[in-house]
């Protein structure tokens, strides 16, 4: 068996050994990098099955359809999409040179960092290492990979499966023992991403500030789904509700409210049971995956307590079902009518709980909105080319989704990440690679410069071509009145 618990002297040894290969070959080949790709690849090819059953025993219950289309198939399509395009990735790119300069040439090249640290969440386990990791070795990095306290099984498949393909000083999987994060956070690792809550964001943030560490943050937040009053009402919750059922609404970019106008309330509440309904008509409720543990489950049962003592209407899309405290399984529930003090608009949800909140304009929707911190995701239903166009320039979010949710994410040309509380920096395809690279500006000059003609000590040309370039005449805008 690889070992994964390690002591803090051991990560230092770890991240040293890393350190000191990456000195060892500075500029991973394409062809090595490619290489490791493949063999990314293969190891999720060939220990699906151990993957999706480790996942499922790590939740409690999560079946094995959810978990390859939503973690295996997703995984390793963004590693074959980095393949695909690390030779354009990897080329110098062109920048153009100030006419004063000219003819020195200017160029960016994309240079790998060294070492990357990867903390993962409990809630996608797979696709958040898998993610950054497929990004940090496209850009030729080495990488330490710390799993989550709920995600034991997962973490000793991985680290068996890849200890096939890498050694220690290309990648290594931590578990959590109980004070791990803390201490893989201070490592100095000269690249660190961090996906999980603000609260531990914060604190993760400070503990690589020691080190001068930069870092992306992913930390989710309160995702509002709009629909506007043009759009086919039936449509959108079939979207909205598929996109919250997913891993039983323990997503960073699940859909956490709902706005709609006011007088669509009753409609709403209709076509969310049929549709439900119509889903579980033939299908057990036990494949709905579990909620991770138990203070999580009992997070949520108190939201929804809370939310009835203060006067909202909860209802049980599936009522044949009531949640399990046994296999902590549960249906959707929406909350209807919430007021600002219930805890289900307070905090991330992160679990099957749907906030139904009215609006009677759009500027209502702004207002509401702008006042909360500024989510990871929105999602907008809308056929309105001006309404899309008013949304997107009055609402800021770290990403967005028109007329669906969630699937934004998986769009390997689209950078990926937070904006305020909801994170800092973005990976995913192109993004990812020159966030985990050195961008190194490079500039070659000529043999022949006009610079030369302006070194101290100054002579009387010099002096008059300063003059010159400071004093010339611009063709300004003329001042508006």
């Amino acid at each position: 068996m690889t070992q994964v618990e390690f002591t803090a002297s051991e990560l230092d040894e770890i991240l040293l050994r890393q350190k000191h290969a990456y000195k060892q070959d500075p500029f991973m080949s394409k062809e090595v990098r490619v290489d490791n790709l493949h063999k990314l690849e293969r190891i999720l090819k060939q220990h699906q099955s151990e993957i999706c059953q480790a996942i499922h025993e790590d939740f409690g219950s999560r079946t094995v359809t959810e978990t390859s289309l939503l973690e295996v198939f997703t995984s390793i399509e963004s590693a074959v999409d980095a393949r695909k395009k690390l030779s354009k990735w990897m080329k110098p790119k062109r920048r153009s040179t100030s006419i004063w300069f000219k003819p020195a040439k200017n160029r960016l090249i994309p240079q790998p960092l060294g070492s990357v640290g990867i903390m993962v969440p409990w809630n996608y386990p797979l696709m958040l290492a898998i993610s950054p990791m497929v990004t940090a070795m496209a850009a030729g990095n080495r990488i330490m990979v710390k799993m989550s306290e709920n995600s034991q099984r997962l973490c000793r498949v991985l680290a068996n499966a890849f200890a096939q393909e890498f050694d220690q000083t290309e990648i290594c999987f931590v578990a959590e023992t109980g004070d791990t994060g803390p201490t893989f956070a201070r490592l100095p690792f000269d690249h660190l991403i961090f996906t999980g809550s603000t609260a531990t964001g914060k604190k993760v943030m400070a503990a690589a500030a020691e080190n001068l560490t930069p870092v992306t943050l992913e930390l989710g937040g309160k995702s509002p789904a709009i629909v506007a009053k043009d759009y086919p009402l039936k449509k959108a919750l079939s979207r909205i509700l598929g996109g919250k059922s997913y891993n039983s609404g323990q997503t960073c970019v699940a859909p956490d409210y709902l706005l709609i106008p006011e007088e669509s309330l009753e409609e709403t509440i209709k076509l969310a049971k049929a549709i439900i309904a119509k889903r579980f008509a033939k299908k057990e409720v036990t494949e709905l995956t579990s909620i991770i543990d138990e203070p999580s489950y009992e997070r949520l049962m108190s939201k929804l307590e809370d939310a009835k003592e203060k006067g909202a209407d909860v209802i049980n899309l599936l009522p044949k079902s009531e949640p399990n405290d046994q296999t902590r399984q549960m249906a959707i529930h929406l909350v209807v009518n919430p007021t600002d003090d219930m805890t289900v608009l307070q905090r991330e949800i992160f679990g099957p709980i749907l906030p139904i909140v009215t609006y009677k304009s759009l500027d209502e929707v702004y207002q509401y909105i702008g006042e909360r911190d500024r989510p990871l995701a929105l999602y907008l239903f809308t056929n309105d080319k001006a309404v899309k166009q008013e949304v997107l320039h009055s609402t800021i979010s770290g990403g967005v989704a028109i007329n669906d949710v969630m699937v934004h994410v998986a769009q390997h040309d689209l950078p990926f990440g937070g904006v305020g509380a909801s994170g800092i920096g973005n990976y995913h395809g192109r993004d990812g690679f020159e966030s985990l690279s050195k961008m190194k500006p490079v500039m070659h000059q000529s043999s022949v410069t006009f610079s030369s003609l302006l070194l101290p000590p100054y002579s009387g040309f010099a002096k008059r071509m300063v003059n010159f370039l400071v004093n010339r005449k611009l063709h300004l805008p003329e001042r508006s009145k």
